[in-house]
């Protein structure tokens, strides 16, 4: 089951940049995106016809510290374990650093960080046949991830990122939990999905997770400045399935306690 066969989904990610030539060849060369729409001021990436991610600049914009409320990581969902054992290959030849890799039961995940210092995590789901569930949340875990094992999987070289990746979730920084528990199940009405070491993770339709805050830098962080650099705002997009008091609200803006915004569209 891929995250957006769920009732509410990541559609497309924005950023505040400082320097947008670096920061898009950096997200076409590194993770394979193609540029779709921009001038000197923003550029869209993606893959075939959808959008992932938009970069807008300010080059006056105050680099964003990590103990503040904000993004963690943007998590970039590829369709099969072969892509990303691609990917790792591709990260491995070009001497790309990465920050980390971890095998977290429902998913296979490798983390690295863009030049402005947004964390990315590039995943592969395991298949939903294996995810545990203990009521209504799920069995989640950060294991070491066997990187050779995964590397050996490969079956080409890779191209791009390929058709059907998506953005599968994003995780935020936040200040505290239970006002994050209350906005994100409440108002923009996602399923508490696990419950982790000083994190939550929301989800949607079945999914392990769309949604992710933690207070790990950030507890008791007020909210973000909107003038900084990093999260700027998140799409959602809404399928017929998602609550009717969201769906009214289609067209709109919502802000989390953080001022952390959200576009609501329609699925296509």
């Amino acid at each position: 089951m891929p995250s957006s066969d769920a009732p509410i989904e990541i559609g497309r990610v924005t950023l505040t940049v400082r320097d947008l030539a670096a920061m898009s060849t950096f997200y076409q060369e590194v993770l394979g995106l193609h540029p779709m729409a921009g001038d000197a001021s923003h550029v869209s990436l993606g893959v075939g016809d959808r959008v992932l991610i938009e970069l807008r600049a300010d080059p006056a914009a105050r680099r964003a510290s990590r103990r503040e409320a904000g993004l963690f990581h943007i998590a970039f969902l590829l369709p099969t374990r072969h892509d990303l054992a691609a990917w790792l290959r591709h990260v491995a030849e070009r001497g790309i650093h990465w920050q980390g890799a971890s095998d977290h039961l429902v998913s296979e995940a490798m983390y690295l960080a863009d030049p402005e210092g947004n964390g990315i995590e590039v995943y592969a789901d395991r298949p939903r046949a294996s995810w545990r569930w203990q009521g209504t949340e799920i069995a989640m875990d950060t294991q070491p991830l066997d990187l050779q094992a995964l590397a050996a999987r490969a079956q080409a070289p890779w191209r791009g990122a390929p058709e059907g990746s998506v953005i599968g979730h994003v995780h935020l920084q936040t200040g505290a939990l239970e006002a994050a528990r209350q906005f994100y199940t409440e108002d923009l009405g996602f399923d508490l999905t696990c419950t982790y070491r000083g994190a939550l993770f929301f989800g949607s339709g079945g999914y392990h997770h769309h949604l992710a805050t933690n207070i790990w830098n950030s507890w008791g962080a007020g909210p973000r400045d909107p003038k900084a650099t990093g999260i700027a705002e998140i799409e959602l997009r809404l399928g017929a399935e998602a609550p009717e008091a969201l769906r009214a609200r289609i067209g709109t803006d919502l802000a989390d306690p953080w001022g952390i915004r959200y576009r609501l569209a329609a699925q296509p």
